[in-house]
């Protein structure tokens, strides 16, 4: 199972009102830290798909839900639990990180 993508018209009912914890990776296809943070979210997406969502939303085709959470750079990764960011996190993260606060927002 590959992560969901996202937009702007499906990420309220997807995200916002999901009973799993959602871990949302804000991309564009020119961003070179962000291909290198997709690999790791597609793994987790994988590993963790019984008891967490994982989903990425393009900031260059979705404009609306990146600038309700004031995303300025990219890559941006935010746990969202209960409909509101549980944990953001900027910038190439470790899979130990991102499984660390996927840990967290389950717990």
């Amino acid at each position: 199972m590959a992560a969901t993508h996202f937009t702007d018209d499906t990420f309220e009912e997807q995200v916002l009102k999901s009973d799993k914890p959602v871990l949302v990776d804000f991309w564009a296809e020119w961003c070179m830290p962000c291909q290198m943070v997709g690999p790791v979210v597609e793994e987790l997406a994988e590993e963790l798909k019984d008891k967490i969502k994982v989903g990425k939303v393009n900031v260059d085709e979705n404009t609306k839900v990146p600038a309700s959470y004031n995303v300025m750079s990219i890559p941006s990764l935010i746990v969202f639990k209960e409909g509101k960011p549980f944990k953001v996190m900027v910038g190439v993260q470790s899979k130990d990180a991102l499984k660390s606060a996927l840990d967290e927002a389950l717990s």
